[in-house]
């Protein structure tokens, strides 16, 4: 089974001038009540901040804060003491646990950062507040599925606090890709560029996927495709 989610006729949209962004789950003052979210998968908000712009300092508790940057440069500082430039390439996750406060800026003064944030439900309330950063090179994720976050932080991937593994891609056009969905599991599939066919589905760029009960799914890039596949308990 599927649940399609078209960027064209149904993300939510918040425009405050400095930023503009795209809800793929209901989220602020956006809701649907088809799309609250996927499993333990919360909030996909793909956010564009202008110049020298940003969320100030703002407080967030127990949830899995995972920021993906597109291109640009995304600047985080928490009450955890962390300060860091996150850029293309690299992975942010940030469980607020028992609270944190946090502010995200756009590193530049000329250029615009275009970023996904996610959220992720955690396994349980009360996790101690943490931060990790890492880098996961384009050679590693061209033509591959790419482990970039696990509950366990295996294969280099940043550790979630929940039973969830998120992969990246950089598949190339005409190149193809197979992924198993195992029985009790379940995935989601949002396409930030590109055009991508997900077992005879055309996706373009901002679409979701979700799938279940299907087994093996073929992915095949019609033009050069970025995405993020979510590997869910069911």
């Amino acid at each position: 089974m599927n649940q399609i989610y078209r960027a064209s006729d149904a993300r939510g949209d918040a425009d405050f001038g400095w930023l503009k962004s795209k809800h793929t789950f209901s989220f602020g003052s956006y809701f649907d009540p088809n799309y609250i979210g996927f499993g333990a998968l919360r909030v996909i908000n793909e956010d564009r901040v202008a110049p020298s712009a940003g969320f100030p300092a703002h407080p967030h508790q127990n949830m899995e804060i995972i920021s993906y940057v597109v291109s640009g440069g995304l600047e985080h500082k928490d009450s955890l003491g962390t300060g860091s430039v996150i850029r293309p390439g690299e992975l942010q996750r940030m469980s607020a646990g028992t609270g944190v406060r946090h502010s995200e800026y756009n590193a530049s003064d000329k250029d615009p950062v275009h970023f996904l944030q996610i959220w992720i439900v955690p396994e349980r309330d009360g996790i101690e507040p943490s931060y990790e950063q890492k880098a996961f090179p384009a050679d590693g994720r061209e033509n591959a599925l790419r482990l970039i976050g696990s509950r366990d932080g295996r294969d280099g991937s940043v550790t979630i606090h929940q039973d969830v593994d998120l992969y990246t891609s950089l598949l190339g056009a005409d190149r193809s890709l197979a992924y198993d969905i195992k029985a009790g599991r379940k995935v989601w599939i949002q396409l930030i560029k590109g055009a991508l066919s997900v077992n005879g589905q055309t996706l373009t760029a901002g679409d979701g996927l979700g799938l279940w009960d299907t087994g093996a799914i073929s992915l095949t890039a019609q033009e050069n495709a970025d995405f993020l596949l979510f590997d869910l308990a069911a």
